[in-house]
């Protein structure tokens, strides 16, 4: 038989260290549980156990604190946000039917210890499982440890045997026990020998085994005096230090290791649990879904709702018999973007159909569209583009919806939302179950934004914005691919003389590219300052490089390098292998990606394409205009300032735009309290960081290292700023106020951000919390103001007639193509429908050109 045991609470303090705070939309922690899952899952499938253990502490005082009452004295108690962790696994390991064991007056490493001798005494085999070292000193033939360790997220772990042990410490696991006697143990509060260190106490050990052999024989030549004097002085506290370091192996438990088996798995309730926690990847591992439909547990329908469905497969979508007045849940089946099924639910009947052409589908589906129900209608909008069908938008999209929601996840899979809202019903076919469970979910979510007065931010913003994005995906913007090539050659040269270069002032060549060549070149040839060194070598980061510039030549031919090499593999190479036949490139623009309601994009990522270097700004040139055609470009003028100004209500921040005043200008004459007239370019600099510095949670030491002064300076002038502004300080206070008692922050159209971090008992995260409540009202009011311009101006073009197509949005700036006759007309188009978007205290402004090049027309 063979037996896993697993310390708890150790398992579960290296998950929660080693695992970022994690938490759900609802601000329950998860990121210790999600660590100890992953170990156990890992330990599952290496040993394959008979019986599992699962041992955890009690907080009721053990034996060792009878014996030594300051016994882990000075300890910090178990942050609440581990705490609160605890019952939820025990209750998850429950589910799973493994055996919870805790015993008051004993520690978990004793009933680690009672299960190794019961393992050992009918020679068993058994697996300890723990982050403690303690636990080394019980291994055996029988018994062997897995130390586990959490990095990076990463689960991973040490196997320790009595060899493994012998190599690494030089003693054999028994003698651990004498080791932590003579050196104590300071997390334990344990006294040891005061002054005897691990390497003393190891080689004591190895030489004389055990404490009654040590001081029987104290006066050994190879004992230094003042090794011995030390062992006299502290000859109780060794053989006291040795009794609470030693494991206990006889608690008072169920002694029969069979009872231990894995027994009365309630799969459906760990399917809730995990759903709860948000925790989709674990519900796959586990094949819950499968386990449940085995053991006919589940039934995530609601009684009452009756989904009496019947199932036809159908070779033509002809033969489909829709009705244009009831709602359709539609399921698309895609292989390498081409449409091969769609399941077609209406009036509890389901339709599989196998798709042979493509168009046909669309074409019959398209007219339907409106009471369509569908989980992510964009691929289905980018076909309607592609066959030049004329549509509506959808119904509901659910993917929208669960976005709206809860904007905490990065993407929505239809798998993970579905169990999120508990839809994944396992009936006898999985096309039946998948329209079940969207119709049902569209209800929960439906109900849930009418609750979360979020049904305008959904129905007048997102989905219309999924069709524009949807357009602007296929129309695509062109590349002149030559020039950029061109460009691409050149930066090669620029990169392979800096190289030589570098090589020069090294004196030899090497891999500029590896952080541990160029730190030893750096740190150690060159012999430049350094911070320490780390396991993995020096740092060579562009903050230390940065720092360094000054110190030698080769540095800032380095950083150079840097910039250029990515330059050119991240952009130039990247932009070249993505353009299509047309010459065009077809960036996927993300709609529910952003905590803050940002729309992002991949391939390429044009939000994040440099402009504030000279190389960077170049790339723009190669973004043009048809041959006969052109570009326009508008852009927000300081669009996130206004919102500030208007969501805090402050009147002389609104006055300023009122007045159509330069805001920096302003900011420094009332922060240095001077005439406008006498304000310097640096001045209107350091009022202009303050500003957006405000936005974003800046405290004063990123102001004073963003403006390069002390941070008394920084937080003098963001004293001075709040001051001048009173009504920003009282708006950021009250968000803060608001988001802690309420758990999350709006923006002025209803977007929710739940901020959990608020309640962490962590300074940095929570500070973290209370930023991300200041700035998300702002970014995110931002970014559902230009979502209605995107909306507004694409419904514009389109009644319009000018032939113009919105093709790119980046930040707070949107591009045009059209024809160049028409060019005029499109910019005031373009110009008007933003700035009228929407109706704040203060107006939009937004500043538009034309030219061939995006360079030109920015």
């Amino acid at each position: 038989m063979k037996i896993l045991a697993i310390d708890g609470n150790s398992i579960m303090n290296r998950a929660f260290y080693g695992i970022k705070l994690l938490s759900t939309k609802n601000g329950e922690y998860t990121n210790a549980i999600f660590g100890y899952m992953n170990i156990l899952l890992s330990l599952l499938e290496e040993t394959k156990p008979d019986s599992i253990i699962c041992a955890f502490d009690l907080k009721a005082p053990t034996f060792r604190h009878n014996m030594y009452k300051d016994y882990k004295a000075g300890r910090k108690g178990m942050p609440d946000e581990l705490a609160l962790q605890m019952p939820v696994m025990k209750e998850i390991l429950t589910c799973m039917g493994y055996k919870i064991v805790e015993i008051e007056g004993y520690e978990a490493d004793d009933i680690l210890g009672t299960v190794a001798k019961i393992s050992s005494k009918n020679a068993n085999s058994c697996v300890i499982a723990t982050g403690d070292r303690d636990s080394l000193q019980l291994i055996d033939k029988n018994v062997n440890v897995r130390l586990a360790t959490t990095k990076m997220g990463k689960s991973e772990h040490q196997i320790y045997d009595d060899e493994a042990v012998f190599e690494k410490y030089g003693v054999h696991p028994k003698d651990l026990i004498t080791v932590k006697a003579l050196m104590g143990d300071s997390s334990d509060n344990i006294p040891g020998v005061k002054g005897i260190g691990e390497k003393t106490a190891v080689a004591l050990v190895a030489k004389f085994k055990t404490l009654d052999n040590l001081y029987a024989n104290i006066d050994d030549k190879d004992i230094k005096k003042g090794v011995r004097e030390k062992l006299l002085a502290d000859k109780d506290n060794a053989y006291l230090s040795e009794k609470l370091g030693t494991i206990f192996c006889d608690v008072p438990m169920d002694r029969d290791l069979s009872h231990y088996a894995p027994e009365n798995q309630d799969y459906k309730k760990l399917y809730e649990i995990l759903s709860r926690l948000e925790m989709h990847s674990l519900i796959k591992k586990l094949n819950l879904k499968e386990n449940i439909a085995e053991n006919n547990l589940s039934q995530a329908i609601d009684e009452h709702e009756n989904f009496d469905i019947s199932l036809t497969e159908l070779d033509s979508v002809n033969k489909l018999n829709l009705k244009k007045d009831k709602e359709i849940f539609i399921h698309l089946i895609w292989e390498k973007n081409i449409l091969k099924y769609a399941d077609i639910m209406q009036e509890n009947k389901i339709y599989s159909v196998s798709v042979a052409d493509e168009k046909e589908f669309f074409e019959y589906i398209a007219p339907y569209n409106e009471k369509i129900i569908i989980h992510g209608a964009k691929p289905l909008y980018k076909k309607y583009f592609e066959y030049n069908i004329d549509f509506k938008i959808c119904l509901f999209d659910t993917e929208i919806a669960a976005y709206i929601l809860n904007s905490s996840s990065s993407d929505y899979p239809e798998e993970n939302v579905f169990s999120e809202y508990g839809c994944s019903a396992v009936l006898d076919n999985p096309v039946k179950s998948y329209g079940a469970n969207l119709q049902k979910l569209k209800n929960i979510l439906n109900i849930k934004l009418e609750n979360e007065n979020s049904l305008s931010l959904m129905f007048d913003i997102e989905m219309p914005l999924t069709k524009v994005l949807a357009s602007m995906e296929y129309v695509g913007v062109k590349i002149d691919k030559k020039g950029l090539s061109d460009y691409g050659e050149e930066l090669k040269l620029k990169i392979a003389s800096l190289e030589s270069e570098i090589y020069d002032l090294a004196g030899e060549e090497f891999n500029i590219n590896s952080p541990k060549q160029l730190g030893a070149v750096l740190f150690e040839k060159l012999d430049l300052p350094h911070k320490k060194k780390t396991k993995t070598g020096y740092s060579t980061g562009a903050e230390i490089l940065e720092e360094l510039a000054d110190k030698h030549p080769i540095v800032s031919k380095v950083l150079e390098y840097r910039k250029l090499a990515k330059l050119n593999s991240t952009y130039v190479d990247s932009f070249l292998k993505l353009t299509d036949k047309n010459d065009r490139i077809h960036s996927n623009f993300k709609q529910t990606e952003t905590k803050t309601g940002r729309i992002s994009s991949t391939e390429p990522n044009m939000q994040n394409i440099p402009v504030r270097t000279e190389e960077g700004a170049v790339l723009r040139k190669f973004f043009i205009s048809e041959n006969d055609k052109a570009l326009v470009d508008a852009d927000y003028s300081q669009i996130e300032l206004r919102v500030l100004a208007h969501m805090a209500n402050d009147k002389n921040m609104m006055k300023s735009f009122i007045n159509g005043d330069d805001i920096h200008l302003n900011t420094a004459a009332q922060v240095f309290d001077m005439p406008p007239i006498f304000v310097t370019p640096l001045m209107r600099t350091r009022a202009k960081a303050v500003n957006f510095g405000i936005i974003y949670g800046m405290g004063a030491f990123s102001l004073s290292k963003d403006i390069d002064v002390s941070v008394a300076e920084a937080d003098k002038y963001i004293k001075n700023y709040l001051a001048t502004y009173s009504g920003v300080k009282d708006f950021m206070d009250k968000q803060k106020s608001f988001a802690s008692e309420k758990g999350y922050v709006s923006t002025v159209y209803g977007r929710r951000r739940y901020i959990p971090e608020l309640k962490s008992s962590n300074r940095n995260i929570k500070n973290f919390g209370e930023r991300a409540a200041m700035n998300m009202p702002i970014q995110g009011t931002a970014a559902d103001i230009i979502k209605i311009a995107m909306v507004k101006v694409y419904e514009a073009l389109e009644k319009s007639n000018l032939g113009a197509k919105l093709i790119l949005q980046i930040h707070d700036e949107l591009i045009v193509e059209c024809p160049e006759e028409n060019a005029r007309a499109v910019k005031e188009l373009l110009k008007s429908e933003m700035e009228n978007a929407v109706k704040l205290n203060v107006p939009l402004v937004a500043d538009a050109n034309i030219d061939k090049t995006w360079f030109d027309a920015k």
